[in-house]
């Protein structure tokens, strides 16, 4: 959160910036915008302005399709919401507007009448009432207030005319609509009829208690015919146990048991069998008396089965052992076949009871809904009874609202002709004309800002060099320094400030910029350095200067050389006259010593001298090797003074001869085209690049964030002035 509001302040800075270097722009479009509004407005001609008001009552011919309204009587509109609105929108519609145009004959500057969009009336509610104020501005008096005057008439007259149409058509639609709702009434009241007739339906909610009961009922029934078929089925299966065949077997034996046929041939073959036990006792197997009696059992079992299957009336096969039985088989036989019976019963009546505990469920389930049907019709029935009778009161309404003629507006105010004209606009127009020139204004500076490519910042510089901050120069007139302090500088320009202002905040930033130098050198002593520039006019050859003076003053020997023999600047700075100069020493070094100039103790320039043909053989030759390594052996400090980059290869070629090359940079001098080419041939050349020094810095044009305040010196102080300098180049 901290992070956002602090890039948010970064932002609206650097806007506040962009205007304060941009305010010439700013200040001519806003002066040009308000001078052509205020040149506007004086050529405008005095209005006057006529106003009437007129109390607005609600609408009650609205009410006759609904119950409840009075005929006549006043009402407040506001607890209607926004009638008043409404009301105004109506005054000024085309219809009002064109009626007044008609009656007055109202013309435009060509003769013509106006058009109703052309008719610009002021129409308002007054706060805390129920009136309209309707106002209309002209630079006719008396043409303004008869405009008032026929729009009010217009009003109240369309007013009343459509109080009268809405009668007769709430009339008419209310005779149409009757008979539908006596129709409506019918068809619900039918419908409910049918439903219930259909659906058998008496008392719903009767019926819901008895269903619950019966079902109740036949469900204590159903389980008792259960519980009894149970009990039989556990008979049946005991008497199946001891009997040994199923319920059809036991219904044949005990029929059979009662057939005199199968009885006698059973009696006769069971006779045989007694026979045919006692031979087998006295004779052998084959013995003819056994044979025999074989023969007649096997002729009696025939005639058994035959007669068997005469009673039965089927040819299914009985043992004849199951006949043969006693008087208690023959009972549990006749008990099977009585249970078989009873089962047969209770099944019958299951079946029933279920059936009709499903009848009775599904009427159950199905009454919720039936009861929501008939709800459903009898509240249609209800809406359209309630219908019907409404449309019959409300038509008895309308026959009483047909014979008046009552409107919902009257005249409170007429409009006067006015005798004084209206306001004048031209404050407003002005205040206007510049607000809109501010905008402008402030468009027209971000636009000139955003089409400028130099580097307008210090904090632009740094981001497209890449390389460190290593001083910060203020910008200043010479009218701001105060004058030299000493004799020995008599000559020197006012621009080499730590010579002739060495109490000055300039001063200080040098001796900040001496520093830093001193701080990034502590590692590998830098001797010999390059000053050099992107383009021309970011003031290389004063800073050089500059800081030449102040390492002479801590002491050091420092040689300064202008070696841009292509434009030579030093000796206008030292006031020297450039006769001899480094090219002369390059070509013949026996006149060093002869070209030399001593400024003071520690501090000496070698000028330029004569210009040369190629000013770049000079420098990448062995003679200038050679005067380097001189130099470097005779002095602490050798700073050269070089050709601006883009253009020129002299101070790439010399900055890769020397210990390091420093880069000045002026805001609002180069641009990105220029400083990217620079940075680029320094890249290729591959020098040791010390730093950046920006020079001619307006501070009022860099973000406070990116400085900080030193103590400022007396004079300064006085001029609300304080050194800012960048937070990574403070010395600790």
């Amino acid at each position: 959160m901290e992070t956002k509001r602090y890039s948010e302040e970064l932002d609206l800075q650097n806007y506040w910036l962009v205007l304060k270097r941009r305010w010439l722009v700013t200040s001519s479009v806003l002066a040009a915008t308000v001078g052509l509004v205020a040149l506007a407005t004086s050529m405008q001609r005095p209005n006057y302005q006529a106003s009437g008001q007129v109390l607005v009552q609600s609408s009650r011919t609205t009410s006759l399709t609904g119950v409840g309204e009075k005929i006549g009587d006043l009402a407040s509109l506001k607890r209607e919401g926004n009638p008043l609105d409404t009301q105004a929108v109506v005054v000024q519609s085309y219809p009002i507007l064109q009626q007044v145009i008609d009656s007055l004959q109202l013309k435009d500057n060509r003769g013509r009448l106006l058009n109703p969009e052309d008719l610009k009336l002021k129409v308002e509610p007054v706060t805390g009432t129920d009136v309209l104020r309707i106002a209309y501005t002209d630079k006719d008096p008396e043409r303004a207030a008869a405009v008032v005057n026929q729009v009010i008439k217009a009003y109240i007259n369309n007013n009343v005319e459509e109080n009268q149409q809405e009668a007769v058509a709430a009339g008419e639609y209310i005779d149409r609509q009757l008979p539908r709702a006596e129709a409506e009434l019918e068809q619900a009241s039918e419908g409910l009829r049918q439903f219930r007739t259909q659906n058998q339906i008496v008392d719903l909610d009767r019926e819901s208690s008895a269903a619950v009961t019966t079902i109740s009922g036949l469900q204590d029934q159903l389980n008792q015919a259960r519980t009894q078929l149970a009990d039989i089925g556990t008979q049946e299966a005991a008497i199946q146990r001891q009997f040994g065949v199923n319920a059809a077997q036991a219904v044949d034996i005990a029929s059979l048991s009662q057939n005199a046929g199968v009885q006698e041939v059973l009696a006769e073959y069971q006779r045989v069998q007694t026979r045919l036990a006692v031979e087998r006792t006295r004779f052998q197997g084959k013995h003819p008396a056994i044979a025999s009696l074989e023969d007649q059992e096997g002729q009696l079992t025939g005639l058994l089965q035959e007669r068997v299957a005469q009673a039965m009336g089927t040819d299914a096969p009985i043992s004849v052992g199951n006949l043969q039985m006693g008087d208690v088989k023959r009972q549990l036989a006749g008990d099977f076949v009585q249970l078989q019976v009873q089962r047969l019963g209770l099944e019958r009546k299951i079946g029933t009871l279920t059936a009709l505990e499903s009848g009775y469920r599904q009427r159950a389930i199905a009454l919720p809904t039936l009861d929501k049907g008939e709800g459903d019709l009898e509240r249609r029935l209800t809406l359209a009874q309630r219908a019907y009778e409404s449309l019959s009161d409300r038509l008895q309404e309308i026959e009483v609202a047909k014979t008046q003629r009552v409107g919902n507006a009257r005249i409170i105010q007429p409009a006067d002709a006015p005798t004084k004209p209206a306001s004048s606009l031209r404050l407003l127009f002005l205040a206007g004309g510049g607000l809109v020139g501010l905008l402008l204004g402030i468009a027209a500076a971000f636009f000139v800002d955003m089409i400028d490519r130099s580097l307008k910042t210090v904090k632009e510089a740094e981001a497209l060099y890449g390389y460190t901050m290593l001083g910060l120069i203020p910008k200043f007139e010479t009218s701001d320094t105060p004058t030299a302090v000493s004799a020995s500088v008599d000559g020197v320009s006012s621009r080499v400030i730590a010579m002739t202002s060495p109490r000055s905040m300039i001063h200080e930033a040098y001796q900040m910029l001496q520093a830093n130098l001193k701080f990034i050198s502590l590692d590998k002593k830098v001797k010999t350095i390059v000053v050099s520039s992107a383009v021309p006019r970011e003031g290389k050859s004063e800073v050089a200067a500059n800081l030449a003076a102040i390492m002479a003053q801590s002491g050091r020997r420092v040689l300064l050389v202008d070696a841009d023999m292509r434009n030579p600047s030093q000796h206008h700075l030292w006031g020297l006259v450039n006769t001899i100069g480094l090219s002369n020493v390059v070509v013949d070094q026996s006149e060093l010593r002869h070209a030399v100039k001593p400024i003071t103790s520690n501090l000496s320039v070698l000028t330029a001298g004569v210009m040369p043909p190629n000013p770049l053989a000079l420098i990448d030759s062995e003679a200038m090797t050679a005067l380097l390594e001189a130099v470097a052996k005779d002095y602490d400090y050798v700073l050269f003074d070089t050709p601006p980059l883009a253009g020129t290869a002299d101070a790439a070629v010399l900055g890769k001869m020397s210990d390091g090359v420093l880069v000045v940079v002026r805001p609002g001098v180069a641009d990105s085209a220029s400083a990217t080419a620079a940075k680029s041939i320094l890249a290729r050349s591959e020098p040791n690049i010390l730093g950046l020094v920006a020079n001619g810095v307006n501070m009022k044009h860099e973000p406070d964030s990116y400085f900080y305040y030193t103590s400022p010196r007396e004079q300064m102080s006085e001029k609300g002035e304080s050194l800012r300098m960048p937070k990574s180049l403070s010395p600790r």
